[in-house]
């Protein structure tokens, strides 16, 4: 496993270098896009209407933040990952149109991201549950928002981050995927198991009558 800092936007030849389980360090533009924000952005591809950010070259991160207003400007307070799998589709739309680099989230992603990773040159990064207000401290800055009408986590935050993670690759652009590794040691595992308690995982047992 290798470490690494990373400025947005991302260069195509440091996305590359990425592979499963690297940690990273992410500075720069980071947007925050959720469940209604998918659903516009994606109305607006159909429609072929713009859309009021860019994303090439960028990171999106699957999360809901809470801020509120200082002196006219918007202060984080905790900003934490929501789950990714839903997001699968839509995600791999925006780094197949939009030219996003980097997921940010949590969880699992279905074959299609992973498939627009391998193509495109995207990875998917994997944060820390339970850690949204360490992550709010690396937010030095709120550079904008749009669409909040929304609601304030499902609105599209812009954030200027310093450092965000440490952050792990789940998903590289060479169709490695972690949680698949992870799946294969339990599975070898539970195999190992059954077979030292001479169980046949295979055998129908009836706990009832």
């Amino acid at each position: 496993m290798a470490e690494y800092e990373l400025e947005v936007p991302f260069r195509e030849e440091a996305i590359r270098r990425l592979k499963v389980k690297d940690a990273v360090y992410v500075t720069g533009e980071v947007l925050t896009i959720r469940d209604m924000a998918y659903e516009r952005i994606l109305d607006a591809l159909d429609a072929n209407q713009p859309l009021p950010f860019n994303l090439r070259g960028k990171a999106i991160w699957h999360a809901g933040p809470i801020t509120k207003q200082e002196g006219g400007k918007w202060k984080p307070v905790s900003v934490g990952s929501t789950t990714s799998s839903r997001f699968t589709g839509p995600a791999s739309r925006l780094i197949e149109n939009m030219g996003a680099k980097m997921v940010i989230g949590k969880g699992f992603m279905g074959p299609a991201a992973l498939r627009a990773l391998e193509k495109y040159g995207a990875v998917y990064a994997h944060t820390t549950g339970g850690t949204a207000a360490y992550y709010a401290n690396q937010i030095p800055e709120i550079l904008g928002v749009h669409w909040l009408d929304l609601g304030m986590p499902a609105a599209v935050w812009v954030l200027k981050v310093h450092r965000l993670g440490p952050l792990i690759i789940a998903m590289d652009s060479y169709g490695k995927n972690l949680f698949d590794e992870l799946q294969s040691r339990v599975d070898a595992s539970l195999q190992q198991i059954f077979k030292d308690l001479k169980i046949d995982p295979q055998h129908k047992y009836l706990w009832w009558p």
